[in-house]
């Protein structure tokens, strides 16, 4: 595979590299990675504008989490050896007094400890007898310290981190008000073909838009923006034009990627000026998928028509150019046992529906190329090698977006 890919790559007496043609899908991903080049520019965001961002610097801890001793439960701080007169209340968000040995406050959750107290008497096990409260408590006990789960200054994320809800918490939690980001890549996606419907019931020779509604979601949950959503018909001048003057980082459109009397997209590209860096991948489905560089930096995936062959091509060369544009580092493999025999392709990878069942990954009905009934109740696709995966045998699995 080393050697194909320097073959790729290597210019031929200073011209374009050719394509890849019909390259090993594994390939095919790397090309995509590597044509993103350099991450998009850095941005500064507020917390409420990440929108599946990634982080374009390291996380650090602006202050101490927690910033002071807080209560773990509800109960009492207490100083000293029990027994303890109770002395008050203090709920979070109050500044406590210092606590006199021998004496206890009332205690809420999160609230922070006063100065000279020992620990936390659990409210279910205190007992409270002629005016005084009895317990066992040790220094410390139901304590959250300052510090414990950060110090400032201290990294919490590497850089290249999606930025999830969670990671949303623990930057408010640290401090921080703003994100820098890598700015997100924008996407149009463009819907090529005259027998496409968009509502109602297809008629004879027409069929309902899947993809539609199928992809921007996809591509949005990798980051992207979606910048537009156009069907395109068998004009070549509106394809040519929408193609040349569409903006977007990633231009992904939709059928005419093969050889057939109603494939024109290789047609476009040469229209608009574009190198083609991938045209056919061996994977079923999704052979005639292809990647393009556009004129000013930018790129065009071609994907198959067909819905689930569409779906793998989105797998295989949008989303991994979409990771390295917004600045994500390759996954490392996930792998799951089959829980049965899964029949792979003479000579092409395979990418099969798959359900998790206890004894690993099961392979899913309706995989056809044109079909989505399996990939609507899969859980992830199997990458299945050429000559199939037996039973037992580890298999790599791709999650869906």
């Amino acid at each position: 595979m080393t050697g194909f890919l320097t073959d790729v790559d290597r210019p031929r007496s200073g011209a374009a590299p050719d394509p890849a043609r019909d390259c090993p899908w594994q390939t095919a991903r790397a090309l995509a990675r590597r044509a993103a080049g350099a991450p998009l520019p850095a941005q500064g965001v507020d917390l409420a504008a990440r929108f599946a961002r990634t982080l374009a610097e390291p996380l650090a801890a602006v202050a101490d989490l927690p910033g002071f001793d807080t209560s773990a439960m509800d109960g009492w701080a207490v100083a000293g050896p029990g027994p303890w007169r109770p002395a008050g209340r203090l709920l979070a968000g109050a500044a406590p007094q210092p606590l006199a040995d021998g004496t206890a406050v009332e205690i809420a959750t999160g609230a922070q400890l006063p100065p000279g107290a020992t620990g936390v008497l659990r409210r279910e096990h205190g007992r409270s007898d002629g005016g005084l409260l009895y317990g066992t408590v040790t220094p410390g006990q139901d304590v959250r310290p300052r510090g414990q789960e950060c110090r400032s200054g201290e990294p919490l994320l590497p850089a290249g981190t999606r930025v999830t809800p969670a990671v949303l918490g623990l930057a408010a939690a640290a401090g921080h008000d703003r994100l820098t980001v890598h700015r997100r890549p924008t996407v149009e996606l463009l819907l090529l073909g005259d027998e496409l419907l968009e509502s109602g019931v297809p008629g004879p020779g027409l069929v309902r838009d899947a993809l539609g509604p199928l992809l921007p979601p996809w591509l949005a949950a990798a980051g992207a923006e979606i910048t537009g959503r156009r069907r395109i018909g068998a004009d070549p001048g509106r394809r040519h034009e929408a193609v040349r003057q569409s903006t977007a980082d990633l231009v992904v459109t939709t059928g005419g990627t093969a050889a057939g009397p109603a494939d024109f997209l290789h047609g476009t590209l040469d229209a608009v000026g574009a190198r083609l860096l991938v045209d056919g991948v061996a994977v079923r489905p999704g052979h005639p998928m292809l990647l393009a560089a556009l004129p000013g930096g930018r790129h065009l995936v071609g994907l198959p028509g067909n819905p689930l062959a569409a779906a793998a091509g989105t797998l295989t060369l949008a989303l991994p150019l979409l990771d390295a544009l917004s600045g994500r580092p390759r996954p490392a493999p996930r792998t799951e046992p089959a829980a049965a025999d899964l029949p792979g392709h003479p000579a092409d990878t395979r990418l099969a529906p798959v359900v998790r069942t206890g004894h690993g990954v099961a392979a899913l009905p309706f995989d056809g190329p044109a079909m989505l009934r399996g990939i609507a109740r899969a859980e992830a696709l199997a990458v299945v090698p050429p000559g199939g995966v037996p039973a037992g045998a580890p298999v790599e699995l791709l999650e869906a977006p």
